[in-house]
């Protein structure tokens, strides 16, 4: 009698299975980590519990030590002058080096912020477990990586053990069809799906991205994809292996090579998701129509196409935010004037980010009494970007060119904006002090930031020509 076919699944319950080590309850399991990116932030408690504890690191290869948050972008040769960042990043790397961990150092090129690099070295790999202290862990997922944040707690349980126990997601997947528009991209895809959801809108699922929109982007765009699904209340995005997915990563360093290579990619092109795998829920979109989005309010699912007006607050969550903002319903956000841009973070400071916004500042200048900063996401994005030529690009504009880090987007360095600032952004959350105590901030592409440093005030960049 032949053996019973298995039932379809999709590309979770697949990554699932696979690193399931042992069923806890109906819903719950530990499941094996391959792999941990360790930063500045969230780490230390984790090492001085599993310290406290008298416990060990168990694969110390498994982990990536970087400091990314809390690092100055610029002045880099110079200690760093606030002295709770330094000791912050020190004891980061006193902790790599004591447990045996691999630590890029501020002034090793490969620096920059975990969600870049992680890629970039070929740490992160299709089909892998991946974690880190950080929310937007959800990057590495445009792989075809099970990865998602977590706390500080989990952080030591994988230092100590390279196990976490977990909950299983329910399955989402997201059809993107159509085909984007000029001056349209990931960004403003995810602005609008977040926009349609909601900030919770996905809470409890894993996102699956699929679709022929999908398969047409570039794996920046991908990730650019991915890392915003935790605004939408998902920590984990995902989007299938392909043809696209290996090219990035064959030849990583830390990717497998030859055999390895061959027996790795052909696990890989297995892992999608079956014909007749049934999702929990469905969402649907066609991304043909999509104009630019941007936020108007302080969280990023308060957000709209930008030749739309500004929707009349349904919530006390709404008028609040419309306060803080200086803004008001109805309004379109089109004209409005801005102090400050700042084009980076683990969203949009790949090259493909600096290229679209370079293209957009070629041969004009950022508008008088605007703060323009362009922040690469690692010290090899900055060297490819410087030759291509677009640092001059930049800096012929006016803007300031710095080196990686987190930057503006948290403000836990010394990029912060004073209150009252109003700035374009292409960072991931624009909560109430987000970019600086009273900082308001509006999220949009690469394109749209460039496009409203030239002309100081917040523009369709579609009409720029």
């Amino acid at each position: 009698m032949d053996a019973p076919k298995p039932a379809p699944r999709t590309l979770y319950e697949k990554l699932w299975d696979a690193h399931v080590v042992a069923p806890l309850d109906a819903d719950s399991a530990l499941l094996h980590i391959d792999r941990q990116l360790l930063h500045e932030v969230s780490s230390p408690q984790a090492f001085a519990e599993i310290e406290g504890k008298g416990l060990a690191v168990a694969r110390p290869a498994a982990h990536l030590g970087l400091a990314d948050h809390a690092v100055p972008t610029r002045n880099r040769d110079r200690p760093i002058a606030d002295p709770k960042a330094r000791a912050q990043v020190a004891l980061h790397a006193e902790n790599c080096a004591r447990h045996g961990i691999d630590y890029l150092s501020l002034d090793d090129a490969r620096q920059g912020i975990v969600h870049i690099v992680g890629p970039e070295q070929g740490f992160t790999l299709p089909g892998i477990t991946l974690v880190c202290g950080d929310s937007h862990t959800a990057t590495h997922g445009a792989f075809g990586a099970l990865a998602f944040g977590i706390g500080t707690s989990e952080c030591a349980c994988v230092l100590a053990t390279g196990v976490l126990p977990q909950r299983k997601a329910r399955t989402m997947a997201v059809e993107l069809r159509g085909r984007l528009g000029d001056g349209v991209g990931a960004k403003d895809v995810i602005l609008a799906l977040i926009a349609r959801i909601g900030a919770s809108g996905a809470a409890g699922h894993a996102i699956e991205y699929r679709g022929a929109a999908v398969a047409a982007m570039s794996m920046e765009a991908r990730m650019t994809l991915c890392n915003m699904s935790i605004e939408a209340g998902s920590r984990t995005g995902l989007i299938a292996p392909d043809a696209t997915t290996l090219a990035y990563v064959e030849g990583r360093p830390r990717a497998p090579k030859g055999a390895d290579w061959t027996r790795a990619a052909a696990y890989w092109r297995t892992l999608s998701t079956d014909a007749g795998a049934a999702f929990d829920r469905v969402e649907t979109f066609d991304v043909s129509r999509l104009a630019p989005m941007v936020t108007w309010g302080t969280s990023p699912d308060q957000g709209i196409a930008i030749d739309a007006g500004i929707p009349a607050p349904a919530t006390v969550k709404d008028r609040q935010a419309l306060d803080y903002m200086g803004l008001t319903a109805g309004q379109r956000l089109a004209g409005t004037p801005i102090d400050a841009v700042f084009i980076g973070s683990c969203t949009n400071s790949r090259i493909e980010d600096l290229r679209a916004a370079a293209a957009v500042v070629r041969g004009r200048r950022v508008a008088a009494g605007v703060q323009a900063l362009v922040v690469p996401g690692s010290g090899l994005i900055k060297r490819q970007a410087e030759e291509e030529g677009l640092d001059r690009v930049f800096t012929d504009a006016g803007f300031s060119w710095r080196d990686a880090g987190c930057s503006l987007c948290v403000a836990m360095n010394d990029d912060r904006l004073a209150s009252g600032t109003r700035c374009a952004s292409t960072s991931n959350r624009n909560f109430e002090g987000r970019q600086g105590a009273g900082a308001r901030t509006h999220l949009m592409s690469p394109a749209m930031a460039a496009a409203a440093a030239v002309t100081g005030r917040i523009v369709d960049v579609r009409t720029l020509g």
